[in-house]
């Protein structure tokens, strides 16, 4: 959000299971609706081919956020 205060497009990636925290986070920083790359929950404990598939379903996910007209 940070990056967002300075007037460049951001994201960020959270699991599933942090949702509601990060929204309230973006809501008490002056950013609600703040866009976030959301993945399944937990991340500690995959293989690395469920990881990956996390991983680039986060970066699909960032790159349509990224790309919208402000």
């Amino acid at each position: 959000m940070s990056a967002e205060n300075a007037g460049i497009t951001a994201t960020a990636i959270i699991t599933d299971r942090f949702v509601q925290t990060a929204q309230v986070m973006a809501q008490v920083s002056g950013r609600p609706g703040f866009p976030f790359a959301i993945i399944a929950h937990p991340i500690s404990n995959n293989d690395d081919t469920v990881l990956r598939a996390k991983a680039e379903a986060a970066v699909q996910q960032c790159v349509a956020i990224l790309v919208q007209p402000a």
